[in-house]
């Protein structure tokens, strides 16, 4: 069965948001990620104080989620302000995301790429779970080019990276392990290419 809604987790340096974008546009669906919604936020003046209370969240979110959608996911990607350290890192703002991220799962077409996209959804949801890794030494490698930093701090980024990744599942949805069979598709970016890993997640969606 086709899925109209694709969850993609990844770990730093493996290509997740890349593969994101080319499975959106294999199969004509909006693209969305973490960075967009907060992008969004930030360019509309919503403030972490502004999204405490449940209900205005909904509201917020549902508002967003309009935006982005008449806009396209990529036009966030690109233009909009550059959102600090303590925006991404504010637990207002995270669950502001969660929400934005239920409600466009809710809508269907849409290729999310998020920590933990599909820990979001409902179980049972129709959500093709896919995640994308890859060996720590390719990680460090792709982060050293695509940062222009040296192996040393790469190494450091990945491994702060992961951290609070860990952190994240454990304080939002404590998860304490994270395990393939949380995940309907696993894919190891060493050898395969964006374009390849795209390929094989549409196909898997498409049912």
């Amino acid at each position: 069965m086709a899925c109209t809604v694709v969850c993609i987790s990844h770990a730093t340096g493996a290509g997740g948001e890349e593969v994101g974008r080319l499975v959106a546009e294999r199969l004509g669906f909006l693209y969305v990620d973490e960075e967009i919604v907060t992008r969004a936020a930030a360019k509309g003046g919503i403030e972490p104080a502004g999204v405490a209370d449940e209900e205005r969240r909904k509201s917020l979110a549902a508002r967003l989620f309009e935006t982005i959608a008449q806009g396209g996911g990529e036009a966030w990607a690109v233009g909009a302000p550059p959102c600090t350290g303590d925006e991404l890192g504010s637990d207002e703002v995270r669950a502001l995301i969660r929400e934005t991220i239920e409600q466009m799962a809710a809508r269907g077409k849409v290729v999310i790429v998020a920590h933990a996209a599909s820990r979001a959804l409902p179980e049972g949801s129709d959500a093709l779970r896919v995640l994308v890794t890859a060996s720590p030494a390719t990680r460090v490698s792709r982060v050293c080019e695509e940062e222009a930093i040296d192996p040393k701090q790469a190494a450091r980024a990945v491994k702060d990276a992961d951290a609070n990744r860990r952190d994240y599942l454990k304080r939002f949805y404590e998860v304490d392990v994270e395990r393939a069979t949380d995940y309907d598709v696993v894919i190891n970016t060493d050898v395969l290419s964006p374009e390849e890993t795209a390929a094989l997640v549409s196909r898997a969606a498409s049912g």
